[in-house]
């Protein structure tokens, strides 16, 4: 099992930037694949952007391109998103996820999760 723990959330202007963190622990960090999901109420989570096992592959959906870098550390077991230029439609809990081996892009390939951190853009 691991264990994930999200932080770097918070309220900031539009245009702004935030850099979010999750931790794990638990197991061998190099093992997973990992990715950041966001959800608003009453919606579906949805996938954001995944990193591999060792960060040579990234992916990113359309409306983060340009705007959002993922990362990870293996050596600190962490992983990484860079929020830039941040819009109000951003707003949204922000999790990470987990996955043995390779990358993907659905929440249902992702067997742990962490709790969630807020995000919050105002106009």
């Amino acid at each position: 099992q691991v264990q994930l723990v999200e932080s770097g959330g918070g309220l900031v202007q539009a245009g702004g930037s935030l850099r979010l963190s999750c931790a794990a622990s638990g197991r061998t960090f190099t093992n997973y694949a990992m990715a950041w999901f966001r959800q608003t109420p009453g919606e579906e989570r949805e996938f954001v952007a995944g990193i591999s096992r060792l960060g040579s592959n990234t992916y990113y959906v359309d409306f983060v391109k340009g705007r959002f870098t993922i990362s990870r550390d293996n050596a600190k077991n962490t992983m990484y998103l860079q929020m830039n230029s941040l819009k109000p439609e951003d707003t949204a809990v922000y999790y990470c996820a987990a996955k043995l081996y390779g990358l993907g892009h659905g929440g249902s390939e992702y067997d742990h999760w962490g709790r969630g951190t807020q995000v919050t853009v105002s106009s």
